[in-house]
């Protein structure tokens, strides 16, 4: 690695990881939060035209709302993609484990969204 160089796919990269602090775990579960989003509203939940725009909307910006993009989502499961894509890692999920027990509590709301993809 070089100082600098941007290694991974920066429209999934937490706001610590872009902002150079040491990521964890909780690091992983924006990430995924991301990937659930998308999995969900055929979308990206942020956009930019620079990569400075994109990192600057991860960083400040709340997530485009994932209801304005499929609006048959469960309330359940919008709620698992914010918490899991809180700015603050103090406001995500705080375990693997955590945020798929929050999954399982709402497992029903599976059976009727259509997902984007």
């Amino acid at each position: 690695t070089k100082t600098g160089i941007v290694l991974g796919t920066p429209s999934f990269m937490s706001p610590e990881q872009l902002a150079g602090h040491k990521i964890d775990g909780l690091s992983d579960l924006f990430s995924l939060g991301v990937t659930l989003y998308q999995l969900c509203c055929g979308a990206l939940p942020f956009k930019g035209d620079t990569m400075a725009q994109l990192m600057y909307r991860i960083a400040n910006d709340p997530p485009v709302d994932p209801l304005s993009l499929n609006r048959d989502l469960p309330e359940g499961l919008v709620a698992v993609i914010h918490r899991a894509m809180a700015k603050s890692k103090q406001d995500r999920f705080q375990s693997g484990a955590e945020m798929a027990q929050a999954l399982r509590m709402s497992q029903t709301m599976f059976t009727s969204v259509d997902l984007a993809l």
